[in-house]
């Protein structure tokens, strides 16, 4: 009896077992054919401030007002609403287009800016303005450059191009925010870190000690400048030194291009300063937070936030990218 008892048990726990590596292998091939399909569309939200202000403004003084003040109020709104629809259909008012940035290292928020992008210009005219809420304190060359590479469109396109940078626009961030036309930031923002970095460990003598060898072909003198694992020379360092004072160059031309009144000599040493500071040394035009900013713009200005959701993929929520080691960074 025990004995059968037993084998019952085993042979749960063995099918236990089958059952569980099968939904393992079904969960990772749903993965792999997900991530082998073309990325699913995402969608684009627009968002009406003007609406989001003025329903604001109507909770505030249903409070603050009497009732017949509140009601006279009202009345007054209906009226301006009215005119607004009319100017608007006639196009004699200004339309703003807010987009929102928040950078990390690869930049990802990209995917997102060049949908947004494509769909204000789809509509946007030369009397509208393009405004860009932007927090990113750098990351890899390539990805900043192709988001700086983003918003230069508006500009080709004459279409008057806003940045505003509420708390820090670093390094990449930077090489964003100088494109626009003007470019805002609050009092105590972090601006300019125009400089680039590369770094990374090496694990050559802790290889060494333990008598592990590490084997690394390349075709090419320069294919691997430094490596991780390997012994570093002089002439991998001076050879990626260089590439990264070319880079510096690159970065340095491409804001006093788009900010030819600043010294870029004087600015481009990798360090940072307070917007406070940095306004002085003319890397910002004016001093102000996007909120009043935005504000100031609903008076005259018909203000519509522009949000493109990406839609992940089932392979992508399972598994998180690889990052490299070795990367330029500004």
């Amino acid at each position: 009896m025990l004995n059968a008892l037993l084998q019952l048990v085993l042979f749960s726990a063995k099918a236990f077992i089958i059952i569980l590596f099968i939904l393992i292998l079904l969960v990772g091939v749903i993965a792999i054919i997900s991530r082998s399909k073309e990325k699913s569309t995402g969608r684009l939200t627009i968002k009406n401030i003007n609406k989001k202000y003025a329903a604001i403004k109507e909770t505030l003084l249903h409070e603050m007002l009497a009732k017949k003040a509140f009601k006279k109020f009202l009345k007054e709104r209906k009226i301006a609403d009215k005119e607004n629809d009319i100017a608007t259909l006639q196009r004699s008012k200004k339309n703003v287009f807010v987009i929102h940035f928040t950078g990390d290292l690869k930049a990802s928020a990209v995917a997102a800016l060049r949908e947004e992008i494509t769909a204000i210009l789809n509509v946007a005219t030369l009397q509208d303005e393009v405004v860009v809420c932007l927090e990113s304190a750098g990351g890899m060359v390539h990805a900043y450059g192709l988001a700086a590479a983003q918003l230069s469109r508006i500009k080709q396109r004459s279409i008057p191009l806003t940045v505003i940078v509420d708390k820090v626009a670093a390094s990449g961030g930077y090489m964003m925010a100088c494109v626009a036309n003007k470019l805002i930031a609050a009092p105590f923002a972090i601006v300019g870190s125009i400089g680039v970095i590369v770094q990374l460990p090496n694990f050559h003598r802790l290889l060494k000690e333990k008598n592990i060898d590490f084997e690394q072909l390349t075709a090419g003198n320069y294919k691997r400048t430094l490596t991780i694992f390997g012994e570093n020379t002089p002439e991998g360092r001076e050879k990626l030194h260089t590439e990264i004072e070319e880079i510096h160059v690159l970065f340095k031309n491409l804001i006093h291009e788009n900010r030819p009144q600043l010294d870029i000599e004087k600015v481009a040493t990798g360090e940072h300063w307070l917007a406070k500071q940095a306004i002085e040394l003319k890397l910002v035009d004016e001093l102000k937070t996007s909120d009043d900013y935005l504000l100031e713009q609903s008076h005259y200005a018909n203000i519509y936030e522009i949000c493109y959701h990406v839609k992940k993929s089932l392979g992508e929520r399972f598994f998180s990218s690889v990052e490299l080691f070795q990367q330029a960074m500004v």
